[in-house]
């Protein structure tokens, strides 16, 4: 079985049933979208909808006509087709139109300047790619470099440079396009987060996808009954990943274009969301507007809401202390993963296993886990070693990279580059980034572990902890606090709340500025470096 047998399934058993449910806070309107309205738009090109909603038999039939017209262009088994869109509900149709032809679907980062989109359809071998008006410019930017790909455009106005997909689909049937499927067929590329230099793209068969839909429904228990909440970009693995819940449990996945808190709770209220997956910086953002009172619960329909949870990135202890003061009733799960291992749940907490928030958790459904040194060997327990997957989720490469794919797997072990320990309870703790380890003076500094200690301090909105180099000890760990807005907080009232920590493991240096952060949620530590590291050696008793 794949993810795409799945889809066929539900609009069999459901079709009228709602499938998804995209929703513009910017634009008024609401109106139920039928397989021939691919995308209205008013004269002025902006899009008239508040509220779209598609059944699942909409679904499949759009994914069909997607398919068909890829076969119209010759795209089938052995084709990459990438997807350059920002959210919205045609983009999981495109997706798996894109999976029933049997090519390879390959997802684009919405921040990719033009150079970044070329490198990445060189190195993905992609014969075409669908893209959104937002890109224009950046596509039209390379259009005479890439030849070999077909640029598709969906959206009102349609450049020179590409075909129209809008005519292309009304063109198409929308009856099943036959391609026989199975779970060791190749599926999906995605491509790695890039904070070291340009991605790597990593090949995924249609085992991972559908280990996936297990995994999610496995730690999170969804019916048909429930509604989840998707906010984070679909072209990456967690908000993909997550939403195969949805997929495996026939229930509805309202996708949001937007992220202010009253947004948020706004959608859930409205749309009585029972599961929302949120990034840190999101739920930061939600308890700063209870705390001030900007936001009043009692203003919200939220019985309903069952399951909060967090992944992407280390989720502060003390975050989610606040979080259950207002929401006692929630449910709460950590999800950890990497694009390499299809996405989240590799490791999770399990939402029976609150008492444990700091660990990431324990090895998630149908999923192995080892934490090694250098040598491939087990550390003891309690020690810190690099965190080790394996299972049915795990990348079949790195495309075009035997290199990086052979310094990354390991005998059929993912080495995922984050140090982490094992309590006697057997739950992982993660430590940081293999390469975020600062060296200082001789000893070993992790700056997740200073970053978690930091965020208990009511003043501080987000943190991000990097090395610095130092003339006498090497490296230096150094603070950036992005302080709540409004507050009254100094350097010297967070240095002397740092007095709490190990005195080897306080920042020697603060800095109060913007923590920057991707679309996924991580914090940007490259960028950080870069601005605050190419000072030269910084003198190791600088404490401002």
């Amino acid at each position: 079985m794949t993810i795409v047998h799945l889809l066929e399934r539900n609009a069999r058993q459901w079709p009228e049933d709602s499938a998804l449910i995209e929703i513009n806070p910017d634009q008024p309107e609401t109106r139920r979208v039928t397989w021939h309205d691919f995308e209205l738009v008013e004269p002025s090109g902006r899009a008239r909808h508040y509220r779209r909603e598609i059944t699942w038999a909409v679904f499949n039939e759009k994914a069909n006509r997607m398919a068909n017209m890829l076969r119209s262009h010759g795209i089938g088994k052995g084709n990459k087709v990438a997807i350059l869109l920002m959210n919205c509900i045609d983009w999981l149709p495109i997706y798996f139109g894109i999976l029933k032809t049997g090519a390879v679907a390959v997802p684009m980062n919405f921040r990719y300047a033009a150079n970044e989109i070329q490198y990445c359809l060189d190195l993905s071998d992609s014969d075409m790619m669908i893209f959104g008006p937002e890109f224009i410019g950046r596509v039209e930017e390379i259009a005479d470099q890439i030849p070999r790909v077909a640029l598709v455009y969906l959206g009102p106005g349609c450049p020179t440079f590409a075909d129209d997909l809008n005519e292309l689909m009304n063109e198409s049937s929308s009856s099943f396009p036959e391609c026989e499927l199975t779970e060791e067929d190749e599926a999906a590329i995605y491509f790695s987060s890039g904070t070291t230099g340009f991605p790597k793209a990593i090949l995924h068969k249609h085992r991972s996808l559908i280990h996936s839909c297990r995994v999610e429904q496995a730690h999170h228990g969804q019916t048909k009954d429930d509604c989840f909440l998707c906010i984070p970009p679909l072209y990456h693995t967690g908000a993909k990943m997550h939403w195969f819940g949805s997929l495996i449990s026939g229930s509805r996945a309202v996708i949001l274009k937007g992220t202010r808190p009253e947004t948020i709770l706004q959608a859930v209220s409205r749309e009585h969301c029972t599961i929302v997956w949120l990034l840190v910086p999101w739920a930061q953002d939600i308890l700063t507007a209870l705390d001030s009172g900007e936001l009043r619960l009692e203003d919200y329909e939220l019985d309903q809401w069952r399951l909060m949870h967090i992944g992407a990135q280390p989720v502060p202890q003390s975050l989610i202390r606040r979080w259950l003061k207002y929401f006692p009733r929630h449910q709460y799960d950590t999800n950890y993963g990497l694009s390499e291992s299809t996405g989240p749940g590799a490791v999770h907490l399990g939402v029976e296993n609150v008492r444990k928030v700091g660990a990431i958790g324990i090895p998630g459904y149908g999923w192995e886990v080892r934490i090694v040194d250098s040598a491939m060997r087990d550390v003891p327990q309690g020690e810190v070693g690099e965190l080790a997957l394996k299972g049915p989720g795990v990348m079949v490469c790195y495309y075009h990279n035997p290199q990086a794919t052979a310094e990354t797997l390991k005998d059929g072990w993912l080495l995922t580059g984050d140090m982490a320990r094992m309590d006697e309870e057997g739950f992982i703790y993660l430590v940081d980034r293999k390469k975020d380890v600062v060296i200082s003076g001789g000893e070993n500094l992790y700056p997740v572990e200073i970053e978690n200690f930091m965020a208990g301090f009511k003043p501080i909105k987000d943190v991000a902890v990097i090395g610095l180099p130092d003339a006498r000890l090497g490296e230096i760990a150094a603070a950036i606090v992005e302080l709540v807005p409004g507050v009254d907080c100094t350097v010297e009232d967070i240095q002397e709340y740092c007095q709490g920590m190990p005195r080897y493991k306080r920042p020697r240096r603060i800095i109060l500025a913007p923590v920057p952060r991707n679309a996924t949620g991580k914090i940007e530590k490259p960028k950080l470096r870069k601005m605050y590291g190419g000072e030269g050696l910084v003198d190791s008793q600088n404490k401002s």
